[in-house]
C-alpha cells in the first residue's frame, strides 16, 4: 500500500478509490444476502481486484524493503519428529512470501559428535519447497545461557535494514498502525538531546481485559505502565529503558554492540530491559514515541499472572546484583538515578520493606504483649492510636491506591475523570484490594529470595485463555512458601497477640491496630481461590482435597515429578539453599530463628511456669520437644516393623503411648500447677518451633541427609504441610458449603459470555461426576 502510494499519480489514486467503493458495495450486498460474514467467494473476488490496483512493481518493492523474521530455535527439531506445528509455520512461509525462520540446526557427525548450525529459511513459490537461504555453522550448541535472548540475538543477523521491531509472540501489530510505520522511522533523523536515538518506544493496547476482573486489574495497570509511565520516563526523566516493548531498534547501532539483549544464565531473566541498560551505557538515546500501537495480550489467569510477577521480581533482583544496574548508578547524575532507582529496583525493594514493617510491627507489639511491658507502659490509649494510625498508612499501599494512582491518571486521560473514578471504585467492588495484596506478597518472597541467594528461574506462563479451574493441590505447590505458611505464620501472632495482650482487651483498639494485618492474612489466604473459577463449588472442593492428600501420601519413584509427588517438590522447593553461599545460609539461619521466640514467650504464660520469669522454664520447654519427637520417633518406628504383618503390635504401641501421655498429664495436674488448658496454650509455642527446626535442617542438609535424622526431617516436614494444607483448605470448604456463594463469585469475577460458558461447563462435569459415581 505505501509503495502504490509513493509511485501512484493522482489519477491512478482516484481510480483506486472508486474501485474500492464498489468493491465495499459488493462485500455489504454479499453480507446483507447471507446471514454470517461474507463468504470465501466474494472475498477472493475483492483480493483479486485489489490486485488489479497495483502496477506489479510495488510487491517487489515490498518484499525488498520489509522481511519478518520469525526465531523459532526448535524448528528443525519440529521438522525431524514430523511435529503438526513445522506443518504450520510451512504453510505460514506458503502464504507469507516476506516470511523467513530462523533456526537452530543440530547433525550428528559421527557417534558422539555433533555440528551445530544457524539455519534461515524461506518457501520458494517456483520450486514449491523451503529452501535455505543461509547456513552458519557455530562452535558449540546455542543455548550456553537464557533460551530467549539467545534466540532473538542468534536471528538478528539475519535481519536486513536499518531498523528491527521486536514483536513478541504476544503482541499483535493492526494493519492502519503499519501504514504510520514511516513516520515513525523519520524520527530516526531528528536529535533528541545532542544524540540521535536508537531505541524508538511504542506503546501498547491490552486487548485482554475483558475476560474476567483479573485481566481487567492486569490490563488496566500494564496500560498506565506502557503509556503514560513510559511517556514520563522518556521525557522529562530520560531514564527509560527497553521492557520488551515493540520498539524499533537502530539495527546497525545494536548490531556492532552485543546485540539486542544479553543472555547470561539466570543474570539476564529480565533479558528485555539489559537492551535499553546497554544502549544508555554506551551512549545510546531510548525515546518513546506515540505514532503507532501495537496489540497486547496479556496473562488472564491467577498462576499466570503470579508466575509472571515472580519472573519480574526474580529478574529484578538478580538486577539489583548485575554490573550494569552498578555502573549506571556510578554514571547517572543524582536526579537521574533517583528516578531510575525508583522505577525499576526501587520499586520492588519499597514492596518488600512494607511487607516487612508489617512484619516487624507485629513481632514488636508480640514481644511487648508476652513480655508484660505493654501492659505496665503502653496501656494508655494515645500511645496505641499512635501506633494505629501508623501502621494504617500501609493499608494505602496495601489496597493499591498507590499502584492504581497512575491508572486512575492514564483512564482520566484517554476516557475523562468520571469515568476513570467510577472504574476504580468498580474495581475495589470486585476485590482488586485483595489481588494487589497478594502481588504485593509475590514480589516481596521472589525478589527477597533471589537477592539472599539467587537463583532466578525463567517461569513459562503460556500466555493463553487458560481460564479453568486450579485444583487445591497445584495452588498449594505454586503459593504454600511464598503465601499461605507466611499468613499462618502472621495469623498466629494476631491470635496470640489477641489473647495475651492487656490493650486488646478493648475490642475497638483492637481491631483499630490490626486490621490492615488481618486483611493482609485473608489476602494471602484466599486470593488463589476467590480468583479460581468454581473456586468455592462443593463437589470440586471435595475432590481438590482427595486430590491434595493423594499428592501429600504419594510415594513414587525417583523419576516422579513435583506435580505428582510431595517429596519431589519439597526437594525442589530447597534448590536455592543448595546454591546460595555461607552468607545467605547464615542469614537463612537467623531468620529461622523467630520461629522459636513463639516458645520463648508462650512458656511464662503457662500455668505450669507459676509466674517464674527464670531461664529454666524456657529450657526445661524444650523436654517437650524432644518428648514429642521421641514419641513420633516410636510410632513411626512401630509403623514400620509392625503395621505390615504384625498389626495388632502396632495398635500395642499406640495403646501403650496414650495412656503414658494420660499418666503423665494426671501427674503434672496433681502434683504442679499445670492447667489443662495449657496442653492447647502450649501447642501455639511448640508447632512454630517444630517449623523452625524442618527449616534449619534444610540448610544443614548436606550434612544431615547423609544421617538417620534426614528421614525423621522428611517425615515430619510432610506432616507440616498436611496441617498447613487443612489450615488453608477450612475457610474454603466453609465457603464452598454455603448455598450461594459460588454464583456470586463468578458473576462479580467473569463477564457475562464468561459466566454461562462455566455454568454449562458445571453442568457437564456435575453430570459426568454423578455418573461416575454410580
Amino acid at each position: 500500500m505505501l509503495a502504490f502510494l509513493d509511485s501512484a499519480s493522482e489519477m491512478d489514486i482516484r481510480e483506486g478509490s472508486q474501485e474500492l467503493g464498489s468493491m465495499m458495495r459488493d462485500i455489504s450486498l454479499d453480507g446483507l444476502t447471507s446471514e454470517r460474514s461474507p463468504s470465501s467467494r466474494s472475498l477472493s473476488r475483492t483480493s483479486s481486484r485489489v490486485n488489479l490496483l497495483y502496477k506489479g512493481h510495488e510487491y517487489g518493492t515490498a518484499l525488498m524493503k520489509y522481511t519478518y523474521v520469525v526465531a523459532c530455535q526448535i524448528y528443525g527439531t519440529q521438522k525431524a519428529k514430523k511435529d503438526p506445528h513445522a506443518d504450520e509455520i510451512l504453510y505460514l512461509m506458503k502464504t507469507n512470501e516476506a516470511l523467513r525462520v530462523a533456526y537452530l540446526d543440530e547433525v550428528s557427525t559421527g557417534r558422539d559428535e555433533k555440528e551445530y548450525y544457524s539455519v534461515l529459511v524461506k518457501f520458494d513459490q517456483k520450486l514449491e519447497k523451503e529452501v535455505e537461504i543461509y547456513r552458519i555453522k557455530l562452535p558449540g550448541p546455542l543455548k550456553l545461557g537464557e533460551g530467549k535472548p539467545e534466540n532473538q540475538n542468534h536471528a538478528i543477523i539475519f535481519t536486513r535494514g536499518d531498523a528491527v521491531q521486536t514483536i513478541d509472540m504476544n503482541q499483535d501489530n493492526y494493519f492502519e498502525e503499519a501504514l504510520k510505520m514511516r513516520n515513525l522511522l523519520e524520527e530516526y533523523r531528528r536529535y533528541y538531546g545532542i544524540r540521535k536515538p536508537t531505541i524508538l518506544g511504542v506503546r501498547e493496547h491490552i486487548f485482554t481485559g475483558s475476560v474476567s476482573s483479573l485481566a481487567w486489574f492486569m490490563s488496566a495497570q500494564e496500560t498506565s505502565f506502557v503509556t503514560l509511565g513510559q511517556r514520563v520516563l522518556a521525557n522529562p526523566l530520560k531514564i527509560r529503558m527497553h521492557y520488551g516493548h515493540p520498539d524499533v531498534f537502530d539495527r546497525f547501532w545494536f548490531l556492532t554492540r552485543g546485540g539486542i539483549s544479553k543472555a547470561s544464565r539466570v543474570i539476564n531473566i529480565s533479558e528485555d530491559i539489559f537492551a535499553g541498560f546497554n544502549c544508555t551505557l554506551r551512549g545510546g538515546n531510548v525515546t518513546h514515541h506515540e505514532y503507532i500501537q501495537v496489540g497486547k495480550g496479556r496473562d488472564v489467569g491467577f498462576n499466570q499472572i503470579s508466575m509472571f510477577e515472580a519472573k519480574v521480581a526474580s529478574g529484578n533482583g538478580e538486577q539489583v546484583l548485575s554490573r550494569d544496574v552498578y555502573r549506571l548508578g556510578h554514571r547517572l547524575d543524582f536526579l537521574r538515578m533517583l528516578s531510575f532507582f525508583y522505577t525499576t529496583v526501587g520499586f520492588f525493594f519499597n514492596t518488600m520493606m512494607v511487607v516487612l514493617t508489617v512484619y516487624a510491627f507485629l513481632w514488636g507489639r508480640l514481644y511487648l504483649a508476652l513480655s508484660g511491658i505493654e501492659g505496665s507502659i503502653l496501656a494508655n490509649d494515645t500511645s496505641n492510636r499512635a501506633l494505629g494510625t501508623v501502621l494504617n498508612q500501609q493499608f494505602i499501599i496495601q489496597l493499591g491506591l498507590f499502584t492504581a494512582l497512575p491508572m486512575i491518571v492514564e483512564n482520566s486521560l484517554e476516557h475523562g475523570f468520571l469515568l476513570a473514578v467510577w472504574d476504580f471504585l468498580t474495581m475495589q467492588l470486585q476485590l482488586s484490594s485483595v489481588f494487589y495484596t497478594f502481588s504485593m506478597g509475590t514480589r516481596t518472597h521472589f525478589f527477597g529470595r533471589t537477592i539472599l541467594h539467587g537463583g532466578a528461574k525463567y517461569r513459562a506462563t503460556g500466555r493463553g485463555f487458560v481460564v479453568q479451574h486450579k485444583s487445591f493441590a497445584e495452588n498449594y505447590r505454586l503459593y504454600a512458601r511464598s503465601h499461605f505458611v507466611k499468613a499462618i505464620e502472621l495469623g498466629l501472632i494476631l491470635i496470640v497477640y489477641a489473647s495475651h495482650s492487656p490493650v486488646a482487651k478493648a475490642t475497638f483498639v483492637y481491631i483499630a491496630m490490626t486490621i490492615t494485618s488481618w486483611f493482609l492474612v485473608l489476602s494471602w489466604f484466599m486470593a488463589p481461590f476467590v480468583f479460581n473459577p468454581s473456586g468455592f463449588d462443593w463437589l470440586k472442593t471435595v475432590e481438590d482435597f482427595d486430590d491434595f492428600m493423594n499428592w501429600i501420601w504419594y510415594r513414587g519413584s525417583v523419576f516422579a515429578k513435583a506435580e505428582q509427588s510431595w517429596e519431589r517438590w519439597w526437594y525442589e522447593e530447597q534448590d536455592h539453599l543448595r546454591t546460595t553461599g555461607l552468607w545467605g545460609k547464615f542469614l537463612e539461619i537467623i531468620l529461622d530463628l523467630r520461629f522459636f521466640f513463639f516458645q520463648y514467650g508462650i512458656v511464662y504464660q503457662l500455668g505450669i511456669a507459676a509466674g517464674s520469669t527464670s531461664i529454666a522454664v524456657y529450657l526445661l520447654s524444650w523436654i517437650y520437644v524432644f518428648v514429642a519427637f521421641g514419641i513420633f520417633a516410636v510410632i513411626a518406628y512401630a509403623r514400620d516393623r509392625y503395621a505390615a504383618k504384625d498389626h495388632i503390635y502396632y495398635r500395642l504401641v499406640q495403646f501403650l503411648v496414650i495412656k503414658l501421655a494420660i499418666l503423665v498429664i494426671i501427674a503434672l495436674l496433681e502434683f504442679t500447677e499445670f492447667k489443662f488448658v495449657d496442653i492447647f496454650t502450649s501447642l501455639l509455642a511448640f508447632i512454630p518451633t517444630g517449623w523452625g527446626l524442618i527449616l534449619i535442617a534444610q540448610v544443614f542438609r548436606p550434612w544431615l541427609q547423609r544421617t538417620i535424622l534426614w528421614n525423621a526431617v522428611v517425615s515430619v516436614a510432610r506432616l507440616y504441610d498436611v496441617l498447613f494444607g487443612v489450615i488453608v483448605m477450612t475457610p474454603v470448604a466453609v465457603l464452598s458449603w454455603f448455598p450461594g456463594f459460588q454464583s456470586m463469585q463468578t458473576r462479580i469475577l467473569f463477564n457475562e459470555a464468561f459466566s454461562r460458558g462455566l455454568r454449562i461447563f458445571q453442568l457437564v462435569t456435575g453430570k459426568k461426576s454423578k455418573r461416575d459415581k454410580v
